[in-house]
């Protein structure tokens, strides 16, 4: 896949993630992992990038004796969900067109 793509499709499905609730790093990884592929070097650049998009906020709470960060969705975030599943439906438009040509 496209790593442009690829890069667009995990920061949804981060978002997309974090829209059910709060979340921490590792729990992130281990959701989207069922679908794609990403380790905790590519998350954490990701989590940094929505965080100054205004798309996710974050707090911490303590865990058993240790602070944890977690990430909540905003709701510039719950757009860009909407958008991109506005631009799939356009993409799948023209896949279909592409594949009805071949």
């Amino acid at each position: 896949m496209n790593v442009q793509i690829k890069k667009g499709i995990v920061e949804v499905c981060v978002l997309a993630t974090l829209r059910k609730e709060p979340s921490y790093g590792y729990k992130i990884i281990s959701d989207i992992s069922e679908i794609i592929e990403i380790s905790e070097s590519t998350l954490y650049p990701i989590l940094r990038r929505l965080e100054q998009q205004d798309l996710l906020e974050t707090f911490s709470r303590d865990f058993n004796g240790r602070t944890r960060k977690y990430y909540k969705i905003t709701y510039n975030g719950l757009r860009k969900i909407d958008e991109f599943v506005a631009e799939w439906s356009e993409m799948e438009m023209v896949i279909k067109f592409i594949k009805e040509r071949r």
